[in-house]
């Protein structure tokens, strides 16, 4: 088994980007003082379950041949029609409605404020 111990999230506008993760879910972005374009993403507190990432300026356009084309990475939210309803207000788009997932939880997909898809689930044993 591998676990997953890092994500990037790129975008055409770091800032822009950057202030939409802040202002969803209180990520921490900072930028890096190394010689890359390059924000330091922290998703929570240190000995607690998740990772922490980066969030770069995409470096050829999405879609196109050497664009970066990714997976989604799902987070977990506590209430998924709040942040849902929350991500659109702050520029994201719906990617695919809220679903169930059975005896997982409620699922949703939006686009950020860069056209990157995003996972949010909300654990419920009783999704159905």
């Amino acid at each position: 088994m591998a676990r997953v111990v890092h994500f990037e999230i790129h975008a055409d506008n770091p800032e822009r980007a950057a202030k939409f993760y802040s202002d969803l879910f209180g990520w921490r972005l900072t930028k890096w003082d190394g010689p890359a374009d390059y924000w330091l993403v922290v998703t929570g507190p240190d000995g607690t379950p998740g990772i922490n990432g980066g969030l770069l300026r995409r470096q050829h356009p999405a879609g196109g041949n050497d664009g970066v084309i990714a997976y989604v990475c799902t987070v977990q939210v506590d209430d998924l029609d709040r942040d849902f309803a929350r991500a659109q207000q702050l520029g994201g788009a719906v990617a695919l409605p809220k679903m169930p997932v059975p005896g997982v939880g409620w699922l949703a997909y939006v686009k950020d404020t860069e056209g990157n898809v995003l996972g949010m689930m909300q654990p419920d044993a009783k999704a159905a």
